[in-house]
Formats: structure tokens, sequence, C-alpha cells
């Protein structure tokens, strides 16, 4: 198994307890630069891969094919992780190496550990509170909605079909040993709670 760990916004007090535990039990860890080294340093001796901030598309899928290739065969015998800083689903390193690892690794099973990421971290530092619906961008189209305290999942999902969305997962006490995914449109139910999610992707 590949398990995309994070490891928070840089301060080492700031990872949780079960990215500590998946990097101290995991056969192998790999990271992306020389701060996330040192932040699993205390729980893993991790071997940096390369991953250059560039924008030459053919370069960095050539990259990202030779690091799956490398990574795969481990992952295949046993628990691989990849420490990141953030969060390994937003704006992330590894949803990169996630999507080529799923086109010519197809057996190799993924798994992501939240980290704080640098949308909470950010309020968290400077003392900002949003409490209404907020935007975040890194200056792309936007392509994703998260509709929180989705109480109405059905009639959230049919405005944002008006909206140019078509794919939906509906998410219901994440974490929680009551937890509930759908990800087929036609299960998606009439009402949810406050703890209710809908995603949508265009």
């Amino acid at each position: 198994m590949l398990i995309g760990v994070g490891l928070g916004p840089g301060d080492p007090e700031l990872l949780t307890l079960k990215a500590v535990n998946v990097l101290k039990n995991s056969d192998k860890v790999y990271v992306p630069g020389r701060l996330a080294k040192d932040l699993v340093a205390p729980y893993a001796d991790a071997e940096i891969l390369e991953f250059p901030m560039i924008r030459d598309i053919e370069v960095l899928n050539s990259l990202w094919k030779e690091n799956a290739d490398r990574i795969a065969e481990e992952a295949r015998e046993g628990n691989v992780a990849f420490g990141l800083i953030g969060d390994p689903n937003f704006f992330s390193t590894f949803s990169h190496l996630k999507k080529v690892m799923r086109k010519h690794y197809p057996d190799v099973e993924l798994a992501t550990i939240p980290g704080i990421s640098s949308i909470t971290s950010f309020a968290a530092r400077t003392d900002v509170a949003v409490e209404s619906s907020f935007e975040v961008s890194d200056g792309s189209e936007i392509g994703y909605m998260i509709h929180l305290k989705a109480t109405k999942p059905k009639s959230i999902v049919k405005q944002l079909e008006t909206e140019g969305y078509t794919e939906f997962i509906f998410a219901e006490k994440l974490f929680s040993d009551n937890e509930l995914i759908i990800r087929k449109k036609e299960e998606i139910p009439e009402k949810g709670n406050y703890f209710s999610i809908i995603y949508g992707k265009k």
C-alpha cells in the first residue's frame, strides 16, 4: 500500500498521532524535500524523491512515472509512506503521484492520512475566523465545490448540476463509527445532517 501522509504546515508539533504511527510502522518512507525529511526524521529515515517545481508537463510526467516505477514494487509488498507538507489531497505533490500510480499500477492500494493544510493553518496563525462561504484559488479555473452542512444533499446536487458540476460524493460523519460515503449520484439521499458534505467536480 502507498499512503500519502500529511505532515502539516511545518511545525513538528502539528503532526497528527495517526501520521506519526504510519511513519513509524511503514516499511519505507519517501518525501519530496528537505523540510518534509526533517519533520519525518524523529520517526523514520526518509528518502527524498525529486519533484521539481517546473511547468514543462512532459518532463514532469517523465519524473512522476520514474518515481512511480521506483515505489510500485515496494508498495505491493509492504506499506510505503509518502510524507509531505500540508495535506495530501490539497494542491499536493501526492495528487500527481496518485494519478500516475492509478494509471500504470492500478493494483497498488492507495490511501491518505489528512494533515493540517495551509488553509486552516493560515486562519490559525493570522487569527482569522471564517464564518461563511469562502473561495480558495491558486489562479486556475474553479473546478471543485465542497458544500458543508449539506442537510438537503439531493437539491444541492441539482443546483450544482446547473453550474456545470458532473461528479458528486456525499459524505456524512467522517472518521466516526457512523461514517457514510456515497459515490453514486442516484443514491445520494434527500436529507443529510449538520455533519454532511457534498463534493462536486466539473
